[in-house]
């Protein structure tokens, strides 16, 4: 074997010495012009960008632009601005020159300084973090500067708690074989301590005098967002060539720890360094329910033309009629004026149809709903100290309409706190010595010691478990913390020092292992580490016996295909892997350990080829793995070891609330198959019952296949939801979201109930979670803790951080970050249900309002000829949005709710309503629209019949058209302020507030602004207007009858909705309100409409049936007990059946088997008759003749609809007072 690896090692040329010391890397002159050439303690040839970093969106020059760009990309800013520009065009605008652009300039004033308040927060950090100070050498000394002065290729010191100012290189520190410790919280939120290692030939550079004498050049990869990777070279004149990988990088927001100092060169800077380059923004997400709503602008802005072109239009005709008729009222002036400058006109009058505060009220609301979840005390973890937090608030309404969950397992649905179960040595399982037991009394110990066959084995497993790794201990209180990269680690670390094998020492080029008292040094040769790519780690490493060895741990699939003699004619091979199925049946995490002999020779000779490999600036990884394949290869099977990651509280629970939701959970992750159906099944995500799908192929044509024949068995209920459940890995996968089969894989998958992908990659679950949105159109939720499900995240519609043992590189990356998986549920059920209810009823109620007052001036151009003149005076108009009618929505948005948190989450099919979309839609918004447009012509009609004969006061005296326009402008806010209340579930003080307060702000409005002129010169057309308006008894009289005639029909709507249409929803929260327990209500879904067709039904029936009544009679009468059988069939009735004429022969001859079968239904019903009374039905035949059965159904139904009509109009009298109070 080793001939053969020679064989390929003498395909590459090997690395001379001229090379390594004389030149960098020859990758061709395109790459090495962008790679970055940096001199040491000489002046650069290039400019590079200062240290000086801004995370602020604005400057003080910047800010006036940037931020009208940004507001004016609304197309409702850009339809205003449109409406304010054409109001400034003499003679146009009949609501004045200001009345659009004052509120404009008011919204975005509110915005801008909303902007001003955070960007101020910004510049001030960075100011703090700009002024901080770092040692520099300067003309042969140290100097203090601020970091904003440090430039690439400064020698800086960086002490011991301190961060490191930019993008450091280690050249040494104060550690032996400079070796420092730093923690990168700040970057991935991983508190562990990481270890970096100066290269060997820069170690010595640990005083003044070295660095100032120090020349080199430093050859590197131009400034990129990989935080995990680094590439370069240091030439030192006439020394060899020295790679520059990650173990020597020290990234800016790094910090220090555990090593007096070190002394670094600058690489990158400012905003090229790695930290500033992953600080950008996240994926502009945007909910489903503002792309409604901009379709619904948009449909508005169409009406809003037809509108202003029908009443230009209407202008014409009525000139064209008038002007020979009218000659004295001087219409010749009027018909020469052109038909778009009216249309202009009308446009203006017509503009506010488009709430124009609907966007500030929709962002402040949503502002505060985010803090709600940050302060809801149910969903902080109090053994982290972590609330959770909304990260974005442009998203809280998606929380209400999720259908589907992508989730990880580790971490997310498991504790992510690892310890070590047991392991398979040679064939035999070992288990864990519990604390209690001594060692010697374990039967590892015994095989050990008895000279079992299998003793040597377990020494090198043993060996591997401490050496194998890059876990770097810590000495406290006379025991050994261990610092671990991530927990598998160092629960594996952990389980060899529980069986006598104790890693105490690591220094960069060797490891200490203390085994059954004697003290072990291995020399570290070279460490492969583990990607999700390679899903393996190894290390070579020299015994202490001078032997060299590749010890190699990682995935069965990964490791069995390098063993020595195949996968299955290895020795153990079969034994270890029913193992590793067992293993996995308990929901254990498993890896399969191996060793290789490295001949001296073999090794010498792949080192050189490695170097090379190492010190490649580009495709440096791809090299290595090159390399790595080489000498990865021949392995002899040690074992494997199993794992245990217990799941987090409330995990069961939290799935099983999800699923009845109506919510689709597919767990995402990189397990192996076994252990993930495992989990699954203790999450309660799958049941013995259901069956399971295993798609586990291993070339395109068998996943075709396969999926061909599982589609052909769902036959018609393809693409409907099964009791099934679907399980893939990785390698199918792949082949499953090609182009010819994506479209099967996911009419497969929404055909499963459960969707679980194992050995999936971070990529894998990305395109997973977007070929389902893409597919179903559904809104989707992505959940994890690693940096591993980044990607996943950012492709969902909602992506939920855990903030778990793994960082926070997930947190960041997520819209919503919550501290456990069971949490998810309250944030979906609670916060996301209520969420999508306020909006959407924000929205609808801005519209409405908006509808119902400015289609007033439509109705009053018919009396005003067309003219354009306004009904209203214009700064009341304006001032509709931002003050009369502000507040409601406020209300609206924050305080109403449909039920309780307790009864959300109690039933969790409360949320099947807002995850359909039911509050809004298409049909929805126009329902709201015709009923606004309705009370619009109410709200003007009445009044204008109620001053139809001109007298408003006993005086006699009549008033204009303003003092109409006062009284109309009154009932509105009257109106909509109680259509507000008759739309809010819940009354608080709040609602109480906003309802009065608000009529009361118009009020006090009208008595101030009437008085105004001459002191202030506005609204001169106001004055005295108080005096007119409230000593009409006319206005006192219409203020009673207007709002309440209005709403007259929307309040037995209403009623007779909740009484007899009501949903699920509306039944639970009247249930709620009456103190009754709504379970059975959801057990037996039932609607009180059902009295009302039950009784239509009967009706007719009894019409169109009369040789069936006759039967019926017929058959009382002759009846031992007469009204036995009627009373029985027909829910106990107490009226005789009348008489009748005799049967005729069709229904005389059946008459027995008619008394026979009302014998046989008075026995079976009447133990049932309260159930029946109760359940609200009547009782059917399901057998016999049609004939029979409607016989026997008119009967039932007769008593019955006399019941139900009675109880059906007393639940609607009930029922006014559970609608409002």
């Amino acid at each position: 074997m080793w001939t053969t690896f020679r064989a390929i090692l003498a395909k590459f040329r090997p690395l001379d010495e001229d090379e390594a010391t004389t030149s960098g890397i020859t990758d061709g002159a395109a790459d090495e012009q962008q790679n970055r050439v940096i001199f040491v303690n000489r002046p650069q040839p290039q400019k590079f960008v200062n240290n000086r970093i801004s995370t602020a969106k604005y400057s003080v020059p910047s800010f006036v632009p940037l931020f009208l760009f940004e507001q004016f990309r609304r197309y409702s800013n850009c339809f205003f601005l449109l409406i304010a520009l054409l109001q400034q065009i003499p003679d146009v605008s009949p609501t004045g020159r200001w009345t659009t652009l004052t509120p404009l300039i008011l919204i975005l004033t509110v915005s801008a300084i909303k902007e001003v308040v955070e960007d101020f927060k910004r510049h001030r950090a960075d100011d703090e973090t700009n002024r901080r100070k770092v040692e520099v050498l300067r003309d042969g000394r140290w100097q203090s500067i601020r970091w904003e002065k440090l430039q690439v290729g400064d020698i800086c010191k960086v002490v011991n708690n301190q961060f490191f100012p930019a993008d450091l290189v280690l050249l040494a520190s104060s550690e032996p074989q400079g070796i420092s410790f730093i923690e990168t919280s700040n970057l991935d939120g991983e508190t562990n301590l990481k270890i970096r290692q100066a290269s060997p030939d820069t170690a010595r550079l640990d005083s003044v005098f070295t660095l100032v004498d120090f020349r080199a050049t430093v050859q590197c990869e131009p400034p990129n967002r990989h935080l995990y990777e680094f590439n370069g070279m240091l030439k030192e004149a006439n020394a060899k060539t020295l790679p520059l990988n990650l173990e020597q990088m020290l990234l800016r927001g790094a910090m220090l720890r555990n090593t007096a100092w070190v002394h670094a060169l600058v690489v990158y800077t400012g905003h090229e360094t790695k930290l500033m380059k992953n600080s950008t923004k996240a994926p502009l997400k945007r909910s489903s329910i503002d792309r409604q709503t901009n379709t619904h602008i948009l449909m508005l802005f169409m009406i809003l033309l037809v509108l202003s072109l029908l009443s230009a239009g209407c202008n014409e005709l009525w000139l064209s009629m008038r002007t020979n008729t009218d000659w004295y009222s001087g219409l010749d002036e009027a018909q020469n004026a052109h038909f778009g400058f009216n249309f202009l006109t009308f446009l203006i009058l017509y503009n506010n149809l488009i709430p124009i505060s609907l966007q500030v009220t929709a962002e402040i609301v949503r502002f505060f709903q985010a803090k709600f979840i940050a302060m809801d005390g149910e969903m902080y973890h109090e053994q982290t100290d972590t609330p959770a937090l909304a990260r974005t608030s442009n998203l809280n309404e998606e929380l209400g309409m999720v259908r589907y969950v992508f989730s990880d397992k580790t971490g997310t649905l498991t504790c992510n706190i690892m310890e070590f179960r047991k392991c398979s040595i040679a064939e035999v399982i070992y288990n864990k010595p519990s604390p209690n037991e001594r060692l010697e009394d374990t039967l590892l110990y015994q095989n050990l010691n008895s000279g079992h066959p299998s003793a040597p084995v377990i020494t090198e497993f043993l060996t591997m478990l401490a050496v194998c790794h890059t876990v770097i201990p810590e000495p406290i209180d006379g025991g050994i913390n261990y610092h671990a990269a991530s927990p598998d680690e160092r629960a594996l670390v952990s389980g060899a020092a529980a069986w006598g094998w104790a890693f105490e020492t690591r220094t960069p080029t060797a490891v200490t292992v203390r085994a059954r008292g004697r003290s072990l040094t291995f020399a570290v040769l070279h460490v492969l580490a583990f990607t999700s790519a390679r899903k393996r780690m190894s290390v070579l490493v020299r015994t202490p016996t001078g032997e060299i060895k590749l010890y190699c741990k990682g995935a069965d699939s990964v490791i069995y295909p390098r063993l020595a003699g195949g996968p299955r004619a290895a020795p153990y091979a079969e034994a270890t892997l029913a193992h590793l199925e067992h293993f996995a049946s308990e929901g254990l995490r498993t890896l399969v350990y191996a060793v290789a002999d490295v001949p001296e020779r073999v090794y010498e000779d792949w080192s050189n080829m490695y170097h090379k490999a190492s010190v490649a600036i580009h495709d440096r990884e791809q090299k290595i793995e090159e390399a790595a394949l080489l000498i990865e290869n021949n392995l002899r099977l040690l074992g494997a070891t199993a794992i245990e990651d217990k799941l987090q509280d409330g995990v069961p629970e939290a799935i099983a609330a999800l699923l009845k939701a109506n919510i689709h959970v597919w767990v995402l992750t990189g397990d192996k198959q076994e252990t993930a159906i495992n989990v699954a099944h203790s999450a309660r995500l799958l049941h013995s019952a259901m069956p399971l799908l295993l798609l586990n192929e291993e070339s395109l044509d068998a996943t075709r296949e396969s999926l061909s024949r599982h589609l052909t068995d769902f036959g018609e209920n393809l693409r409907k939801e099964n009791e099934v459940a679907l399980v893939i890995d990785g390698q199918t996968l792949k082949y499953a979201m090609g182009c010819d089969l994506k479209k099967d894989f996911i009419d497969l998958c929404v055909s499963c109930k459960v969707v679980v992908c194992c050995r999936v990659s971070p990529i894998q679950k990305a395109e997973v979670v977007e070929m389902v949105s893409r597919a179903t159109g559904a809104v989707t939720l992505a959940i994890g803790d690693g940096a591993n499900d980044v990607a996943m995240i950012q492709r969902a519609s909602v992506g939920v951080g855990i903030s778990g043992v793994e960082g926070l590189q997930a947190v960041c990356a997520s819209d919503y970050s919550i501290a456990q998986f069971r949490f998810l549920v309250r944030l979906l059920l609670v916060h996301g249900a209520w969420n999508y209810s306020r909006i959407s009823k924000l929205i609808l109620y801005s519209f409405y309002k908006n509808i119902c007052l400015y289609v007033i001036e439509l109705w009053f151009a018919i009396y005003s000829a067309w003219s354009g003149q306004i009904l209203f005076e214009r700064w009341t108009i304006g001032f509709y949005n931002v003050i009369f009618t502000a507040l409601p929505p406020f209300a609206i948005g924050l305080f109403d709710k449909i039920c309780s948190p307790e009864i959300m989450l109690r039933h969790p099919v409360l949320y099947i309503p807002s995850q359909q979309g039911l509050l809004f839609n298409v049909r929805v918004f126009w329902v709201w629209a015709v009923n606004a447009l309705l009370h619009s012509v109410l709200l003007f009609w009445l009044p204008v019949l109620l001053t139809s004969h001109h007298v408003l006061w006993s005086s006699g005296k009549d008033g204009g058209y303003l003092v109409l326009g006062n009284f109309v402008y009154t009932f509105v806010v009257a109106t909509v302020c109680l259509k507000a209340g008759l739309a809010t579930h819940s009354w608080t003080w709040v609602t109480h507030v906003s309802i009065w307060g608000s009529l009361a702000l118009w009020f006090l409005f009208i008595l101030v602004y009437s008085n105004l002129y001459p002191v202030v010169v506005i609204g001169a057309v106001m004055r005295g207007m108080d005096r007119m308006v409230f000593s009409s008894l006319v206005f006192w009289f219409g203020l009673l009858l207007v709002p309440v005639a209005t709403l007259l029909p929307d309040l037995v709507i209403t009623v007779v909705h909740n009484s007899a249409f009501k949903t699920m929803t509306e039944a639970v929260r009247e249930s709620e309100i009456k103190k009754r327990d709504p379970a059975a209500l959801l057990a037996h879904p039932r609607h009180s409409w059902t009295y009302l067709i039950c009784y239509v039904r009967g009706m007719t029936t009894f019409k169109s049936a009369a040789d069936a009544r006759l039967a019926v009679a017929r058959l009382a009468q002759s009846s031992r007990r007469p009204r036995g059988c009627y009373r029985t069939c027909a829910a106990c009735s107490d009226a005789a059946p009348p008489r009748a004429p005799p049967l005729s022969s069709s229904c005389r001859m059946d008459l027995h088997s008619l008394k026979r079968r009302a014998r046989a239904c008075r026995r079976r019903t009447s133990s049932a008759r309260t159930t029946r009374a109760g359940r609200g039905r009547a009782p059917e035949l399901t057998d016999g003749p049609p004939f029979r059965r409607r016989v026997h159904d008119v009967l039932l139904h007769r008593r019955y609809d006399v019941q139900s009509k009675n109880k059906y109009f007393r639940h609607i009298l009930m029922n006014f007072k559970y609608t409002f109070f």
